[in-house]
């Protein structure tokens, strides 16, 4: 009776995240169909800083039969993922927010948020800002004889590994509250090691954009400024011990 009382909980958890998945996949779907249409456009888009750095009358090129469909077809399917992120966290949320304290909610609650648009800050940043000084700097540097005729589907490979870099590395304030409330380190530990972390960001920024000293400084100043942003938040996310020691002193 027992092993039955177990598996029923286990199974209702199974089927509530079977379908919290399904919604998932459905929503993306909805925004592939609504955006195939315009996959081309969006590929225009996303190649703009790349077009308008390249010399007059340069364009990019396709080395494979297959790849002008294919590629905005693929990078369609990214955006359609892109966009619906806040909805698929919020079905993350639904998920575990019944295993959570009130407490613990409203504190996840701002992290899901912020975590969201910084993302999208991320790449905001690398596509405003950093695209046009990149693009300017490599097609500046082209040889004399030289003619810049970038694949398409190696360009979007390019980008989007720019843009989940950017994305990843402004979430460094949440990385931070999450270490901080998971009593990993603490806001007095992180200042007395800032030296440190703002050499690692430097390193991380070599890295993860391309061999030129803009795209570096832009990765890594930012993260830096963030990790500021992150060790001062921090102080209001105390690890959980700390939390049951301070009620219960107020008891």
């Amino acid at each position: 009776m027992s092993q039955v009382e177990e598996t029923q909980p286990l199974i209702s958890h199974l089927m509530e995240l079977r379908n919290r998945l399904l919604r998932c996949v459905l929503c993306i779907l909805a925004v592939f169909c609504a955006l195939v249409y315009f996959s081309n456009d969006i590929y225009h888009l996303i190649a703009t800083p790349l077009l308008e750095a390249m010399p007059k009358g340069s364009t990019m090129i396709a080395t494979n039969v297959a790849a002008p469909f294919f590629t905005p077809i693929k990078l369609t399917g990214i955006t359609a993922i892109f966009l619906s992120v806040p909805f698929l966290l919020y079905q993350i949320w639904a998920f575990v927010a019944p295993a959570l304290y009130q407490h613990e909610k409203r504190l996840v609650y701002p992290l899901l948020i912020s975590s969201t648009l910084l993302f999208y800050l991320g790449v905001a940043f690398a596509y405003y800002v950093v695209f046009p000084l990149v693009f300017s700097f490599l097609t500046s540097t082209t040889p004399e004889g030289v003619a810049m005729a970038t694949d398409i589907s190696n360009y979007l490979d390019f980008v989007l590994t720019l843009f989940l870099a950017f994305g990843i590395c402004f979430e460094v304030p949440v990385a931070i509250i999450l270490l901080c409330w998971s009593g990993v380190t603490t806001p007095e530990d992180l200042k007395a090691k800032r030296p440190y972390i703002i050499v690692s960001a430097f390193v991380i920024g070599m890295l993860l954009t391309p061999p030129d000293v803009f795209s570096q400084t832009l990765l890594a100043v930012p993260m830096c400024l963030l990790f500021e942003v992150g060790v001062i938040c921090a102080r209001f996310y105390r690890p959980k011990d700390e939390d049951e020691s301070k009620s219960a002193g107020e008891n």
